[in-house]
């Protein structure tokens, strides 16, 4: 392999720089889902929001695997903070189609990072794969949210609901990489960031 494409110290320090950038960004997010109404948003919120740290984290990605390791990150973290393994699950098969979505645009196509953006959204939509499908195992383990709670989650997401959240946060993903391309023109650029 040529290797001016292995990952090196300074692509590592980027990934785990921007991986926590990210991850601040969702957890502020995820304070929402406190009041129970909140909790469905992030299909809608999280993938807005985390696109401009997104589009300006792929200004720094030009090599493979970037983009992989950060989403595998990301469903770590998920993981530590209670939530289920699924993000992880999912982020590995999810983070590796928008890595050869990147590739596919050389890393300089702007309608690439904001596809591969959408596809890398879909480890969020996973956290939710509990509440849809195994709500009463889910919320044994949580009892002190309290019972109105609970009750007020169960209500928001029937099974039904779970392919609506897979479109919001692929729909949403387009947006956010929008949004985030957009933040990185006018202002970014401006401040000579990028």
């Amino acid at each position: 392999m040529d290797d001016s494409k292995k990952l090196k110290g300074k692509d590592l320090i980027n990934i785990g720089i921007f991986s926590a950038i990210y991850f601040v960004v969702i957890m502020a997010l995820a304070m929402l889902g406190f009041i129970p109404i909140f909790m469905p948003t992030y299909s809608v919120l999280m993938p807005l929001f985390g696109g401009i740290v997104f589009m300006l984290f792929l200004t720094k990605v030009k090599k493979f695997g970037m983009v992989y390791i950060m989403t595998i990150i990301m469903g770590l973290l998920m993981w530590l903070t209670g939530m289920s393994y699924y993000a992880l699950v999912i982020g590995l098969v999810t983070g590796l189609i928008a890595e050869f979505i990147l590739k596919k645009g050389e890393y300089k196509s702007a309608k690439c990072a904001i596809l591969a953006h959408a596809v890398f959204c879909f480890w969020i939509v996973s956290n939710y794969i509990p509440l849809f499908f195994f709500a009463d195992k889910y919320w044994s383990t949580r009892q002190n949210f309290g019972q109105e709670y609970i009750d007020a989650l169960t209500k928001m997401f029937p099974k039904w609901m779970f392919p609506v959240h897979i479109a919001l946060c692929f729909g949403f993903g387009i947006l956010g990489g929008l949004l985030g391309r957009k933040i990185l023109k006018k202002h970014f650029a401006k401040a000579g960031i990028v």
